[in-house]
């Protein structure tokens, strides 16, 4: 099954175009805080070695400007970098000024209509994209009340009232988010919303929980939306390190088919018959492989049942039996070796391939 993509506009955000026959992109956002300019310059980094393709940054106040100018004037952003704002309108003006490539404003709490005009006549101005970003937990509450309170026809009919707003102001250069940490209402406003608009889609599921749990969420929702064909870039909003998010992204991406970037794990669940610690194995080639942008496909097998029969499209592959391990390529064992120095035999072949 090939999924066909939804066909919308193209923005532009910096040098990145969203949207079309462009990939999904994947970005995240930073958690360090602004003022703390090693932790967030090292956050950035680690975001951009991982294959983060735009960074949003929040900015809370007005002297958060001077720092993000600081990083900006230092060169350390080889992406996009968009300025989250939330409440004060005027935060996104300033930070146009200072070379960011795009905004997020929340109609739900920016001020109005009045306010949003602002901001987008200077971004028409200065070239800068905009994202307008529809919470479930911040709607308009005259929307809500117009809606009897429903969250899912109050979220679209916020969405539709600012694309009416932005494209009466001749200003196309924009795309859509428009969140719940529902799912399912995440997924039915999407839904929506997509059969009415075909401006660029952010995906996502707000406030979507710690690791484990906020993966799973994430990946449900945005999987489903993605398998429909709906969306042009994400983000896996977690608890947790900015980069858990990426990795949790291009998983998602990789799993449908829609990118194929970084490696892909492929291992067996164990059960009575592995005699080795397989989790910590597959730890270690987890933490080995980051960073490689080569697509490859590794298998981890804990014994001969699971071995290299079940993982023969793997690139490379390692199966555990009784006092061995087999080392594989495309489903041929290369060597057998005794199972203390597998993992550094692994590593070998790994290195051959990148």
């Amino acid at each position: 099954m090939k999924i066909k993509r939804k066909k919308t506009k193209v923005i532009q955000v910096g040098k990145l175009k969203i949207g079309g026959n462009n990939p999904i992109i994947v970005q995240s956002m930073t958690k360090s805080k602004l003022e703390d300019l090693d932790s967030i310059r090292s956050e950035i980094e680690e975001l951009i070695g991982s294959g983060c393709e735009l960074i949003r940054i929040a900015v809370p106040e007005k002297r958060s400007i001077s720092y993000l100018k600081q990083l900006i004037d230092g060169r350390i952003f080889s992406v996009p970098v968009v300025a989250d704002i939330q409440f004060d309108y005027r935060l996104a003006l300033e930070c146009m000024d200072i070379g960011i490539d795009g905004v997020r404003i929340n109609p739900g709490n920016i001020g109005g209509h009045k306010r949003v005009g602002e901001i987008v006549e200077k971004a028409k101005r200065k070239k800068v994209a905009v994202r307008i970003g529809v919470n479930s937990g911040s709607i308009d509450k005259k929307i809500l009340k117009e809606n009897n309170g429903n969250i899912v026809n109050s979220m679209v009919e916020s969405v539709l009232e600012n694309v009416r707003l932005l494209e009466s102001l001749k200003f196309n250069n924009f795309k859509i988010s428009a969140k719940a940490s529902s799912v399912l209402d995440t997924i039915n406003v999407y839904e929506l919303v997509s059969n009415k608009v075909d401006y660029p889609l952010h995906l996502g599921v707000t406030e979507a929980g710690p690791k484990f749990r906020g993966s799973i969420k994430s990946s449900v929702g945005i999987g489903i939306l993605l398998s429909k064909g709906i969306g042009d870039t994400i983000r896996v909003s977690l608890t947790g390190k900015s980069i858990d998010e990426v990795k949790a992204a291009y998983i998602i991406l990789n799993s449908l088919g829609l990118r194929k970037v970084g490696v892909d794990i492929i291992s067996c669940p164990t059960c009575g018959r592995t005699t080795d610690d397989l989790e910590q194995i597959v730890d270690e080639i987890e933490k080995l492989t980051t960073g490689i942008k080569k697509n490859l496909k590794l298998a981890v097998m804990g014994c001969i049942v699971n071995g290299p029969g079940e993982a023969k499209d793997a690139d490379l592959g390692i199966a555990f039996g009784k006092d061995k391990a087999a080392v594989f390529l495309k489903g041929r064992v290369i060597k057998r070796v005794d199972k203390n120095i597998a993992a550094k035999e692994f590593k070998k072949e790994l290195e051959r391939l990148v």
